[in-house]
């Protein structure tokens, strides 16, 4: 099987450069227009799609970011591997502004967002305990290392609404409770992206240390946005250096990532609703 990767470019990523035969893409979904079309073209050899999860110019908060075409048409164009990119707080002293953060773990206080492609007339429950792809994960995090950024391998995302950033409050409850970095759009991204049963590692650049350290009590826009200015160089050489770790042929995901519909989906063949069914054509096309 080949390799295609789809990169999700957050805050400070909005483009791919070298990408070979490049073109921007409309991808229809039953879901509606994801954020943008997808940049599909050839990095290294290896089929490559770039998609700007808050589209071209910024235009998308973190609650209107059409979650669930996005990831529909990643998986429809063809895409195999997800990595996401995201600026995000630090809610650690040893996580500083400018390193790099590979997430592994999630605590979603996110609640206006539709977060599963399954409902009524088709109802799934994937499994979630590991909500990242180790094998990939390894691969961004060798990626980005070559760039020459310090990469903290493990991490637990706190993903809230927004668009406003946390109280003082909040920002100490989370570390109370063992989150690491604080982020606006991981969720409900990665719980789709399985339901897609497709692997998907989560790369987060830190810009601030959030509202509760004692030298930054509140977030400072200027500040956030020279980090991400600082680190787009480092994001971009990770994204073109990631062919090169992955490699184009792929191998089954040792984790099961790409089976992770195996045993979810529980409403009987009979009580199926078939406008759903026709929606779920790229996400669950396997099974359905």
């Amino acid at each position: 099987m080949q390799t295609m990767i789809g990169v999700i470019g957050g805050s400070g990523l909005y483009q791919i450069e070298g990408l070979e035969g490049a073109s921007w893409v409309k991808v229809p979904t039953p879901w509606g227009a994801p954020s943008d079309e997808l940049l599909i073209g050839r990095l290294n050899g290896v089929p490559m799609a770039f998609l700007p999860r808050h589209g071209r110019g910024h235009v998308h908060t973190p609650s209107s970011i059409p979650y669930r075409a996005n990831i529909d048409a990643l998986k429809r164009a063809g895409c195999t591997d997800i990595l996401a990119v995201s600026a995000v707080g630090s809610l650690r002293e040893d996580f500083a502004p400018g390193d790099f953060v590979l997430v592994d773990q999630y605590i979603d206080r996110s609640f206006a967002r539709e977060k599963s492609f399954f409902g009524p007339g088709c109802v799934a429950h994937v499994s979630f305990a590991q909500p990242t792809c180790a094998r990939l994960g390894r691969a961004a995090a060798a990626a980005a290392r070559a760039s020459g950024v310090t990469v903290h391998e493990g991490a637990t995302y706190l993903a809230i609404e927004g668009p406003q950033f946390s109280t003082l409050a909040e920002s100490r409850l989370y570390r109370h409770w063992g989150a690491d970095v604080i982020g606006m759009t991981g969720m409900p991204e990665a719980k789709l992206a399985r339901e897609a049963e497709l692997c998907y590692a989560a790369l987060a650049m830190i810009t601030d240390y959030d509202c509760w350290h004692p030298a930054h009590d509140a977030v400072d826009i200027a500040a956030i946005i020279a980090t991400l200015s600082a680190n787009a160089g480092q994001a971009r050489a990770t994204v073109a250096a990631l062919p090169g770790v992955v490699g184009p042929a792929r191998s089954p995901c040792p984790q099961g990532c790409d089976h992770a519909l195996d045993h979810a989906l529980m409403t009987a063949l009979a009580a199926r609703d078939p406008r759903l069914l026709a929606r779920l054509d790229a996400i669950a096309g396997r099974l359905l």
